[in-house]
């Protein structure tokens, strides 16, 4: 890197032929004894004097613009893709290896080559792929001169498959074509690619690197697959550590008098949070839950732990609280008396914040601030002693992709047919989401000093006099000088005094 002040390996070098070493970012160490590899000020850099590393290349990849030497890239580092597993199941490689003609491609009109149809599949013994062991599938003749040859016994890897499989969903019973062009143009790019950042980050690169062979061959119409990406968090459960910090199995651990200990060692144990693992034995088993309280309350549960790009733990008291909100839900659609009539004017203002506010954030993916405000909505309506059809009807389509199962119930009680899955979505009206009062602040020389609740059609004029009026605000402005009043309605009011 030609930067002895700065690199380990490259102080050593100039050490060992006595070359110079020359300051290049502020240090907090004398250099000449030992580099300084953390970030600092540039020195003797001329024009990049005072930057940091960051702002530093900034400025230069500028310049090398700016004079044409040159324009900034991003370099993606692609392993070399081991395409090939030593198993029975997956895609054949469709080559035969011939003793006179070498490795020779099987003829398209013998494509798609299938895995034979067996009793068992076990390893080979040989190291190769089970396949190995199948004489009548893997013997055959050379499709080139005819002489005995060997299919290839190695399967594809599970990325062959699932790189592309987004392309054969648009069109999967296709039998003359890879996928329909007409198709393949109204449905591509894929909108929004969701998964684990551990496995998405691999799997996006195999994916668009596949995706552009297709689109250098002229198969697809699009450079890239996906629009959007979005990494979601892991859901994590307890676990068990050592005091070196190493996990312990659940199943290795005992309580005793509210502490945890290792039943091999007696260790006391700390307990964490961690990613849920087979070998620790701290996965949530969801079939538990499903049995116990239904398929929809672990589906909303689990949209209602928090934002969906965080980890966040399982809690199980957090589980119930979901639980209870839709017996709750179920209970007013049952037991409440639902009437065909308009609703209460907050009650309907309610509604329409709800409706805007669950329509906004499923579309921002952010499920549990949606769900939040659809228990507020349920606690009103939990209020009255008639419920407005209006409303259940609301709140039922509103539900519907967050628990399917207890929305298509309550919409077949509430007389309808077909599904609420083809029911159109309900609309608001952005008047009715608005507060009758809203509340603004009042500043004295820039500084809040009082908060007061207003009308929202209040006017300026009122709404200084009403500052004015306020006891607090008296307080800090008796007996100085007015000498500026600023009023940005609906917001704020600031009386600059002396």
């Amino acid at each position: 890197m030609a930067v002895p002040a700065h690199d380990e390996r490259d102080w050593e070098f100039a050490k060992k032929f006595n070359l110079p070493i020359i300051e290049v970012l502020k240090s907090k160490v004398d250099v000449q004894e030992e580099p300084w590899t953390e970030d600092g000020e540039h020195v003797n850099s001329d024009w990049l004097d005072g930057l940091n590393k960051k702002d530093a290349i900034e400025k230069c990849l500028e310049y090398l613009e700016e004079h044409k030497c040159g324009h900034k890239a991003v370099n993606y580092k692609l392993r070399d893709w081991v395409f090939s597993r030593q198993r029975y199941w997956g895609e054949p490689i469709p080559l035969i290896h011939c003793p006179h003609c070498g490795t020779v491609p099987v003829p398209e009109d013998q494509l798609p080559l299938t895995l034979p149809k067996v009793d068992k599949y076990e390893p080979s013994g040989t190291g190769e792929s089970p396949l190995a062991n199948v004489d009548g599938w893997v013997n055959c003749k050379c499709p080139v001169c005819g002489a005995d040859a060997k299919r290839e016994t190695n399967t594809m890897p599970q990325w062959a498959g699932s790189c592309w499989y987004y392309l054969r969903y648009i069109d999967p019973k296709n039998n003359n074509a890879f996928v329909d062009e007409e198709k393949e143009k109204y449905w591509m790019p894929v909108d929004l690619y969701v998964g684990g950042a551990e496995h998405a980050v691999l799997h996006l690169l195999y994916a668009r690197f596949w995706h552009q062979v297709l689109f250098d061959a002229g198969i697809v119409h699009t450079p890239e697959p996906f629009k959007r990406l979005v990494n979601q968090g892991m859901i994590t459960s307890f676990a068990y550590q050592k005091s070196n910090k190493s996990l312990v199995p659940t199943d290795m651990v005992e309580e005793r008098e509210g502490k945890y200990f290792d039943k091999e060692t007696g260790e006391e144990l700390t307990q964490v949070i961690a990613k849920m693992s087979k070998s620790l034995k701290n996965v949530i088993n969801p079939d538990d839950f499903i049995n116990d309280y239904g398929a929809d309350s672990v589906r909303m549960y689990e949209m209602f732990m928090g934002p969906l790009t965080e980890s966040k733990p399982w809690a199980t008291q957090g589980f119930i609280g979901v639980y209870r909100f839709l017996d709750r839900v179920w209970r007013i659609a049952t037991e409440k008396t639902v009437v065909d009539k308009a609703p209460s004017k907050n009650l309907e203002k309610m509604m329409h914040k709800t409706i805007k506010k669950v329509t906004d954030d499923t579309a921002t993916l952010n499920f549990n601030t949606a769900i939040s405000q659809m228990m507020v909505f349920v606690n009103e309506m939990n209020k009255e002693t008639e419920i407005p059809k209006v409303c259940l009807e609301s709140l039922t389509l509103l539900l519907s992709p967050y628990t399917p199962h207890l929305a298509e119930e309550l919409w077949s009680m509430l007389g309808h047919e077909p599904s609420v899955s083809k029911a159109p979505w309900p609309l608001y009206d952005e008047e009715k989401t608005k507060d009758d009062e809203i509340e603004v602040v009042v500043q004295i020389n820039g500084k809040v000093r009082a908060k007061m609740k207003v009308a929202r059609d209040i006017s300026k004029d009122d709404m200084l006099s009403t500052a004015k009026n306020d006891e607090t605000v008296k307080k800090w402005i008796e007996g100085k000088v007015v000498v500026k009043e600023i009023v940005v309605p609906g917001k704020l009011v600031n009386i600059v005094v002396k």
